[in-house]
């Protein structure tokens, strides 16, 4: 598949619906930190409607609240959303609903986020299907999402 990056488990697979979240003492802060699951993150990117967008922030938040933790490992997060957008990719390619509309996330700043496993023209063109502005930056390979944050 071509968004799996030559590993020989399917992103489908990486998703792991058997696994847990867990509570954690954060070592910056020491307050409770939430580790979540691939399936839990896109259950959260699930909830985000069509036309509308959100950050990996305020998912992070809405996560952390929902389990009873102050806060989302930031680092685990962006390693399951990668793996959502993936798992997303080849139900698509296979003409399965997708996991769930991980192109609905963008930075704070509206611009794609380039660690997704299709890439930001893909992500950019279905943004573009659910009504957003999306342009590339001139000279850059940067996207962004026209209107949105600091755009």
């Amino acid at each position: 598949m071509p968004w799996n990056m030559g590993s020989t488990k399917s992103w489908v697979d990486k998703l792991r619906p058997d696994l847990e979240p867990k509570i954690v003492r954060s070592k910056r802060t020491g307050e409770p930190m939430l580790v979540p699951t691939p399936m839990l993150v896109a259950e959260a990117i699930r909830e985000v409607r069509k036309g509308r967008l959100t950050t990996p922030k305020k998912l992070r938040r809405k996560i952390a609240e929902r389990q009873g933790a102050q806060s989302t490992c930031p680092m685990t997060t962006g390693i399951l959303l990668s793996i959502v957008a993936g798992a997303a990719e080849e139900q698509l390619a296979s003409g399965e609903r997708p996991v769930a509309p991980y192109w609905r996330l963008v930075e704070e700043d509206g611009s794609l986020r380039v660690k997704n496993p299709a890439g930001p023209e893909v992500q950019a063109r279905r943004l573009r299907a659910e009504g957003h502005q999306v342009s590339k930056e001139s000279g850059r390979d940067s996207w962004r999402v026209v209107g949105f944050g600091g755009s």
